[in-house]
C-alpha cells in the first residue's frame, strides 16, 4: 500500500476516534466512565494498526483486549445507578471501525457519523421510544420489519404465474408499503391530531403509492367512521403526489412532452388540491381531537386483500392482452397505469424522446394511464372503505380525469 494512502487511512482511524469519543466525554459530565475521548480514539487507532499488520490474527487480539477491558470498565461501575453499556459497547465499534478503515475507509467513517448521531440522539430516542410510541405501535414497526426485511427479499423480482403478469417482489411491496402507512398514520396522529397528521401523512405517502394510500385510508376510516372527512383529504391529497411526481418523470425524459402535458397534468393536480384542501378543512372542524384508532390486525388483512386484487387486475389485463392482441400503445399504456402510472409515462415519453412519436401524440397514452389508474383507486376505495368514503373518493378522482381530458381536448 503506498505511504500517502497509508497515512489517510490512518487520519480517517484518527477521525473516527476522536468523533465518538467526542461525544463520549460530553456523556462523562452526566455519567462518570473510565474512558473518554483518548481512549476511544487509542482504540481506533489500534484497531486500524493491527488490520494493517501481516499477522492475520492481529485484529482478533486487538479485539479480545478492547472487549476485555471494556467488561472490566462496566463491571467497575456496577454500582452505579446508571448500569448502560452503551460506552463499552461503543468502544468495541470504535476499534471495529478502526479495522475497517484500514480496508474500506468511507465505509468506516460513513459508519461512524451514523454511531455518534445515534449516541447524541440519547434523549430524543428515549423520549420517543418511552413517550411516543406505544406497545401496540412496536407492535407495527416489528409487523414492517419482517415484512419488508424478512418476506421481501425472499420473493423473485421476476415476471411470473399465469400469462407472467405477476411479480411477487412488487405485489408485496404494496402490501408493505399500507403497513408503512399505518404505522406512520398512528403515531402522526397522535403527535400532530388526526385533523391534520393524517391529511398530510397522505399527501406525503402519495409519493410513495396513490393506490395503497388510498387503500389503507380506507380501511383506517372503516374502523374509525368518526374521521372520514380525515381519510378521505388524505386519500384525494395522496393524488396530489402522483400527479406533481407524474411531471417530474416527464420533464425529466423528454422536456417536449412535459410541454405538451403539464396542463392537462397540472389541470388534475389542481382539481386533487381543491377537493383534498375542502375535506381537509371539512376535517378540521369535524374530526374529534382524541387520536383516533389505526386497526393493526385489521390493516394487514385489507394490506393482503389490496394486493389480491392488484394481482387479480394484472392478470386479467395480461388475459386480454393475450387473447386479443396488443391493439396499440392505448392499450399498453391502459394496462401499466394500473400498477405503476410512472413507468407508463415514461414509456411513452421515452418514445417521444427517440423520435418514435410527436409530443402532442403522447398526450392521450399518458392521460389514458391517468384514467385507468383513477379506475384502480376507486376500486380500492370501494373495497377498502365504507360505503361514504366511497361515495367521496370516487367524484373527486372523476374529477381530477374529467379535468385532465377537457384541457386536452381545449388545448
Amino acid at each position: 500500500m503506498p505511504q500517502i494512502e497509508l497515512i489517510q487511512r490512518l487520519l480517517i482511524a484518527l477521525g473516527i476516534g476522536l468523533l465518538i469519543g467526542a461525544e463520549r466525554e460530553r456523556r462523562k459530565a452526566e455519567r462518570p466512565a473510565a474512558v473518554g475521548v483518548r481512549s476511544f480514539t487509542i482504540a481506533s487507532l489500534l484497531g486500524a494498526g493491527s488490520a494493517m499488520m501481516p499477522q492475520l490474527w492481529m485484529p482478533g487480539v486487538a479485539m479480545i483486549s478492547i472487549t476485555a477491558l471494556a467488561l472490566i470498565s462496566s463491571w467497575r461501575r456496577n454500582a452505579s445507578p446508571d448500569t448502560g453499556i452503551t460506552t463499552e459497547i461503543a468502544l468495541v465499534t470504535t476499534t471495529l471501525l478502526g479495522a475497517l478503515s484500514a480496508s474500506v475507509p468511507l465505509v468506516a467513517a460513513a459508519l461512524a457519523v451514523l454511531v455518534t448521531i445515534v449516541l447524541a440522539a440519547r434523549a430524543p430516542l428515549h423520549r420517543f421510544v418511552d413517550e411516543t410510541v406505544s406497545a401496540g405501535e412496536l407492535a407495527d414497526v416489528l409487523l414492517l420489519a419482517g415484512a419488508t426485511l424478512v418476506v421481501l427479499p425472499l420473493l423473485p423480482d421476476r415476471q411470473m404465474g399465469p400469462f407472467g403478469a405477476l411479480n411477487p417482489h412488487a405485489i408485496w411491496l404494496v402490501v408493505v408499503v399500507i403497513l408503512a402507512i399505518n404505522a406512520a398514520g398512528q403515531v402522526g396522529s397522535r403527535m400532530l391530531g388526526a385533523r391534520l397528521g393524517v391529511p398530510l401523512l397522505g399527501l406525503a405517502s402519495g409519493f410513495v403509492s396513490s393506490s395503497a394510500t388510498i387503500g389503507a385510508m380506507g380501511a383506517w376510516v372503516r374502523s374509525n367512521p368518526g374521521s372520514l372527512a380525515a381519510g378521505t383529504a388524505a386519500a384525494i391529497l395522496s393524488t396530489v403526489a402522483t400527479y406533481v411526481q407524474m411531471a417530474m418523470v416527464i420533464g425529466v425524459t423528454d422536456h417536449r412532452t412535459f410541454v405538451a402535458t403539464i396542463g392537462p397534468v397540472s389541470g388534475a393536480a389542481l382539481v386533487a388540491l381543491a377537493a383534498g384542501g375542502w375535506f381537509a378543512a371539512q376535517a378540521w372542524r369535524e374530526t374529534p381531537a382524541e387520536p383516533p384508532r389505526f386497526s393493526r390486525s385489521f390493516n394487514l388483512v385489507m394490506a393482503l386483500l389490496f394486493a389480491g386484487v392488484l394481482a387479480v387486475m394484472l392478470v386479467a389485463s395480461a388475459a386480454l392482452r393475450s387473447w386479443f392482441g396488443e391493439t396499440g400503445l392505448l392499450t399498453a399504456a391502459a394496462i401499466s397505469g394500473v400498477l405503476d402510472v410512472h413507468a407508463a409515462v415514461i414509456s411513452v415519453a421515452a418514445q417521444v424522446a427517440d423520435g418514435t412519436m410527436t409530443p402532442q401524440h403522447a398526450v392521450v397514452p399518458i392521460l389514458t394511464a391517468s384514467s385507468t389508474s383513477a379506475a384502480a383507486k376507486m376500486l380500492f376505495s370501494a373495497l377498502a372503505g365504507t360505503r361514504p368514503f366511497a361515495a367521496r373518493v370516487v367524484p373527486a378522482q372523476l374529477l381530477m380525469i374529467s379535468a385532465a381530458w377537457a384541457i386536452a381536448l381545449v388545448i
